[in-house]
């Protein structure tokens, strides 16, 4: 059963160390499980590999940790917004391994099923299938993708139970199921958390793959770029 953490820095006391592989729920600043981001930026470990679709905007979400040089590799299906994380790849000083996104998706679910690996036509033929074991089927190329098993998994959620069950909200879902299953240690922050159990046809990802909880804190929901419509003009369309 999860145990309910007082804070971020309970919840993570003992997993953390230099040269850990984490992967993170989010997409983009969405799901971002950030009481947790925060409290490994504030630990001060180094040399810490990423999982996650992206690295956030400067100075938010895994951004944090790329400004105080506590990472040395990411696995990520894109750069997106983030101009710190753009200079250190082209200045040679981070790592980055780019992976197509429904193959990130697959390669987390794929390690939290214990399936070591699977083959997939993206990619192939591209930079993405160099180095990497091919197989023909049925006419077609495939390349070899490993499933990924991280050291530990920091996810969002909206409600977590006294046993770990899960709940997500919406598009903040994105990649923190597949993230969930994919820990050896698995940490949550959650929105609500409530003392009963979620109905069981409401539970996103089972409690078994859980370790600790903590209560996030209250804050603004950030957006990473945000687009409005101009105001209709009476008689002139948009």
């Amino acid at each position: 059963m999860a145990m309910l953490r007082a804070s971020a820095e309970e919840a993570l006391a003992g997993t953390l160390r230099d040269g850990i592989t984490l992967a993170v729920g989010g997409f983009g600043l969405s799901g971002n499980p950030v009481d947790l981001i925060e409290a490994v930026r504030d630990s001060g470990v180094r040399d810490l590999t990423i999982v996650s679709n992206n690295m956030g905007i400067d100075g938010k979400g895994l951004g944090l940790l790329l400004e105080n040089n506590q990472v040395t590799k990411v696995v990520a299906s894109y750069v997106g917004e983030n101009k710190l994380f753009a200079r250190q790849y082209l200045d040679g000083t981070l790592e980055v391994e780019f992976c197509p996104q429904g193959t990130l998706a697959e390669r987390l679910r794929a390690g939290g099923a214990g399936i070591a690996g699977f083959y997939t036509r993206t990619g192939a033929g591209t930079s993405v299938a160099e180095g990497k074991p091919h197989a023909d089927f049925d006419g077609h190329t495939y390349v070899l993708e490993r499933g990924i098993v991280a050291d530990l998994a920091l996810v969002h959620a909206h409600t977590a139970d006294a046993a770990g069950n899960l709940r997500y909200r919406r598009t903040a879902r994105n990649f923190n199921p597949l993230v969930a299953t994919a820990g050896r240690v698995t940490v949550v922050d959650a929105e609500v958390v409530i003392d009963g159990h979620l109905d069981p046809d409401d539970v996103m990802t089972p409690g078994i793959y859980v370790d600790h909880v903590v209560r996030a804190a209250d804050r603004p929901k950030e957006i990473e770029r945000r687009t409005v419509r101009r105001p209709s003009v009476v008689g002139q369309g948009v």
